[in-house]
């Protein structure tokens, strides 16, 4: 980042859901008041991971989080802190120093929930208190709530792992994404007259319920398609127990491979299932291309 004024919306940002678009939108707000770049400060690995000692699957990965908060919000200034011991232990008022030297920061917006520093000394409250002290504006964003229960990452990730991906969907304020290089497959689904692009969930990323899925593919060159994901262990044809992400993108024909692409993930059409031939295999996946239209239908007409 260059030396600029700036608001920076603090936090780790997982999902990047309607909780976290109230606080990039209110740091896109306060940033055009001041006449300031809006920004967004953010870790690298979960602080829990670290804090608690304990592995937290991610919904999205590093790349994946400055990608939509771009697309889906504006903000291209992204920086990732890298959390470590010396982060973890660090005051939580010398934390805030270098920040706003670094960055020239005019304007904080965290959640009402954020804590940071040596043993989360640093609240939203003792933030506001020291910006104030400092000159700095600074807002605390309250929960955001839907069905009566706060929007959490941690709740949006019990959704994709039980395949309620539109409920999680709604809770993100939009598709569940994976982005990844095309890489090249087994060619099974050339053979079977399906030709599917495969992917790879990146490492740390949660991995949802194995099953096939109505979803969206985002070619590099701007092109939108839409595609019959399968998200499991191909139990018809491979014993490796290695989870795979396959799309067979409808109506498409062409070599994809090297490219970058985005995938989205709309509705859960069915259970991952092992056949008892490729050919009933072939079939079914066909009956799951006709779902997918007739459900990508149905919400053009809403």
């Amino acid at each position: 980042m260059d030396k600029k004024k700036r608001a920076v919306a603090i936090g780790f940002f997982d999902g990047i859901h309607v909780g976290h678009a109230a606080l990039l939108n209110k740091t896109k707000e306060r940033a055009a008041e001041i006449g300031a770049v809006p920004s967004v400060i953010t870790f690298d690995v979960h602080p829990d991971t670290l804090v608690f000692g304990k592995d937290v699957p991610l919904i999205n990965s590093s790349k994946e989080r400055e990608s939509i908060i771009s697309r889906e919000f504006g903000i291209d200034n992204v920086a990732f802190i890298h959390f470590n011991y010396k982060v973890m232990r660090m005051d939580w008022k010398v934390f805030v120093d270098e920040i706003i030297r670094e960055l020239d920061v005019a304007w904080v917006v965290v959640g009402h929930d954020f804590c940071f520093g040596y043993k989360g000394m640093g609240t939203a409250l003792r933030l506001r208190e020291y910006c104030e002290e400092l000159g700095i504006g600074c807002d605390i964003i309250p929960a955001v709530r839907r069905d009566g229960l706060v929007v959490s990452s941690t709740r949006i990730r019990e959704l994709i792992e039980n395949g309620e991906i539109e409920k999680a969907n709604e809770y993100l304020g939009h598709p569940h994404t994976l982005e990844d290089t095309v890489r090249s497959g087994f060619h099974l689904g050339t053979k079977m007259g399906a030709p599917t692009i495969n992917m790879k969930l990146p490492e740390g990323v949660l991995v949802p319920r194995f099953g096939v899925y109505a979803a969206k593919v985002f070619l590099d060159d701007g092109a939108e398609h839409i595609a019959v994901t399968n998200i499991g262990v191909r139990p018809t044809v491979s014993d490796e127990n290695r989870v795979s992400v396959e799309s067979y993108i409808i109506d498409f024909s062409g070599n994809l491979y090297d490219h970058y692409v985005r995938l989205e993930l709309h509705s859960f059409i069915r259970p991952e299932k092992k056949f008892s031939s490729v050919e009933e295999l072939s079939n079914q996946i066909q009956r799951d291309a006709d779902s997918v239209s007739i459900y990508f239908k149905g919400k053009d007409s809403e």
